[in-house]
């Protein structure tokens, strides 16, 4: 397995929780760090000052007791402004600075930001020569394999980041046009490998521990980035570090290990949020970890309509209990 160095870090192993907004908040961080990620990336934040004092911001910025490396996306487009957001968040904790150049949300990409920035290859310079120059700590590069399947351009973004000082880039297999549609592609992330001497981490569509050896072996990528499957799944970062290393599959949580998680993983939320957003948070995490135990969703219907903290406790309690009887 590589040994993955970004910057003067050195990753517990090669398996990453790829940023995701509106769900790699600090509590789900943390679950996955102690279900075996090797590092995980914070919710993007605005390079937007005028935000940063709201509640959401806030939230997103909350590292406090946090364990590992404590690596911070930020989304931008103006050089200036990036810099500056860079060194606001050092001055708030950050060791790593991830640049987001992959997400393909309408709301960011109409703002020039996210994977709208790869049809702009100057001002892609601009900003990562702005944002590694203005912070003493790594900074890391997320992008997509480009903007079209017309304009896959993600060699020549990579050798940008390379020669501006990047010191670690993730690459979804898929174009922004291709959003979350169709299957990923790795031609393009091998291309990118043998184009580079950075690390480089594949992500995009790896859902169990064979795909992720696949994917290593097919790219030569140093690591690997796991995104949506881990929802609902943190664990899945434990079985793929674990076949990684043992060509061996680990056993899948038993009902009561996955209670015992999600049960963590609701009161925590609940304490990080407070009430009544933690509730509402909580649904959607709920839902998907019980997408395989509750298939014609009817339980999750009655979830979805409950707004208080203990009351959402004691009706998964007796959820699990049925489940445990059957």
């Amino acid at each position: 397995m590589n040994i993955v160095r970004i910057g003067k870090y050195q990753l517990e192993n090669n398996v990453i929780v790829a940023p995701m907004a509106g769900v790699t908040d600090r509590p789900f961080r943390q679950l996955c760090r102690r279900l075996g990620a090797g590092l995980a990336v914070s919710e993007m934040l605005s390079s937007n000052p005028d935000v940063w004092k709201t509640e959401k911001s806030m939230n997103r910025m909350d590292h406090s007791g946090e364990s590992g490396i404590r690596a911070v996306q930020i989304a931008g487009a103006d050089p200036e402004l990036m810099a500056q957001a860079a060194q606001f968040n050092v001055a708030n904790g950050a060791q790593i600075i991830d640049i987001n150049m992959g997400c393909p949300a309408k709301k960011v990409n109409k703002k020039l930001a996210g994977s709208a920035l790869l049809q702009f290859p100057e001002l892609v310079e601009e900003i990562i020569d702005a944002v590694v120059n203005a912070v003493d700590i790594p900074v890391t590069l997320k992008i997509r394999t480009g903007w079209d399947l017309d304009n896959r351009n993600g060699v020549e973004i990579a050798r940008i980041a390379e020669r501006y000082g990047i010191a670690s880039l993730a690459v979804h297999g898929r174009t922004r046009a291709c959003m979350y549609k169709g299957e990923a592609e790795y031609a393009t992330i091998r291309d990118i490998k043998r184009s580079v001497s950075i690390p480089v981490v594949a992500n995009g569509d790896i859902t169990s521990p064979e795909k992720a050896k696949q994917v290593l072996d097919y790219t030569g990528a140093d690591a690997i980035m796991i995104g949506r499957a881990a929802q609902g799944r943190p664990w899945i970062f434990r079985e793929i570090d674990h076949y990684l290393r043992t060509g061996e599959h680990l056993q899948p949580p038993a009902i009561a290990e996955v209670r015992s998680i999600l049960m963590e993983h609701l009161t925590n939320l609940h304490t990080f949020y407070g009430e009544p957003m933690g509730a509402r948070i909580a649904r959607k995490h709920v839902s998907w970890y019980l997408q395989t135990h509750d298939r014609d969703g009817q339980f999750r219907r009655v979830f979805n309509t409950i707004d208080n903290p203990l009351t959402q406790v004691d009706v998964l309690e007796q959820y699990f209990k049925t489940l445990a009887a059957n």
